[in-house]
């Protein structure tokens, strides 16, 4: 394709090099360093005038840095007179702070919003925010993907029977419903108290599980403390099988611990992060974004509809 091009940040190297090949474009040349004292320092290797720039750049740990990067990056392109500046961000940071439960919060997520917009981003790709309605803090097009039906492809192709879907909070029973419908199964939900952040107390089950194979979804998973109590409660309320997903791995603290540990046979995640080694079980698998990803930038770019995309959502392909 001409007049465009893929600039890679620091975040995700191995899914920009997917979506690289997929594409069968080469990753754009780019110096990205630091100075003793932290500050980040980018220059572009190419020149970039009038075309279409696509950015990979996830915001994984360290956040602040990440986030940093990209906005240096973005002004960088926007100085050579990019045409057009698309963020490929499958994680956004910040996305939990989405509102104020007491007085005296920041609305972060808003702020990150105008953060990106106000560097030069003329569109932003990601995935599973943590609240829909993020996509209203940005004044630019969102296209916000979801990753639910990737990992109901891949439990279809694995064939699991009696299944019930299962929401770890109220939070996500839209979640929960939509992964449902297309694996005609029933839902139930786990009610649960959270009195600090990463922190939460279970409650009670509402559905059956009795006799199934419980497949609970959450967007992300943190310390795992939450969905690992989550699995251990539908175990107790008698599911025969456990099965931990999500999109995002963020993975800090003692989850690969408490992951290991807990009686889901299998955890489901997509690349929306780096997974480094040291964090990775036996029982995990990663469902990579590339294809999507790289479907999404040549539609983008070639200015065609991406609803085309999710044709294969429907019940009648995936069942």
């Amino acid at each position: 394709m001409n007049g465009i091009q893929l600039i890679a940040g620091t975040s995700h190297p191995d899914l920009a090099q997917k979506i690289s090949k997929k594409l069968e474009i080469p990753l754009t040349p780019i110096t990205i360093k630091k100075f003793a004292n932290g500050e980040i320092y980018v220059r572009l290797g190419k020149r970039v005038r009038g075309d279409d720039i696509f950015i990979i750049q996830t915001m994984t740990n360290p956040v602040n840095d990440c986030l940093m990067e990209l906005l240096i990056l973005v002004d960088a392109l926007k100085r050579s007179s990019a045409g057009r500046i698309n963020l490929i961000c499958p994680q956004m940071c910040y996305s939990r702070q989405d509102r104020r439960t007491q007085s005296h919060e920041p609305i972060t997520a808003k702020l990150v919003a105008d953060l990106i917009t106000k560097a030069g981003v003329n569109r932003l790709v990601t995935v599973d925010l943590h609240a829909d309605q993020i996509q209203g803090f940005y004044d630019i097009p969102v296209d916000h993907f979801v990753g639910y039906p990737l990992i109901t492809k891949y439990l279809v192709e694995k064939k699991h029977k009696d299944m019930v879907i299962v929401s770890p909070d109220v939070g996500g029973v839209k979640r929960a419903n939509k992964m449902a419908d297309l694996l005609n199964a029933p839902i139930a939900i786990i009610d649960k108290i959270r009195r600090e952040h990463n922190k939460c107390e279970v409650a009670h089950v509402v559905g059956d599980v009795k006799g199934k194979t419980a497949i609970i979804i959450d967007d992300m998973v943190d310390t795992g403390g939450s969905i690992c109590a989550a699995a251990e409660v539908v175990k107790k309320y008698g599911a025969k099988k456990v099965i931990i997903c999500a999109t995002h791995a963020l993975l800090n603290g003692s989850a690969k611990q408490n992951l290991e540990n807990c009686c889901a046979s299998e955890v489901i995640f997509l690349d929306t992060i780096p997974i480094s080694k040291e964090n990775r079980i036996k029982k995990m698998k990663i469902i990579s974004l590339a294809p999507l990803l790289s479907k999404i930038i040549d539609r983008i770019h070639k200015e065609k509809s991406l609803g085309e995309l999710f044709k294969w959502e429907e019940q009648s392909k995936l069942l």
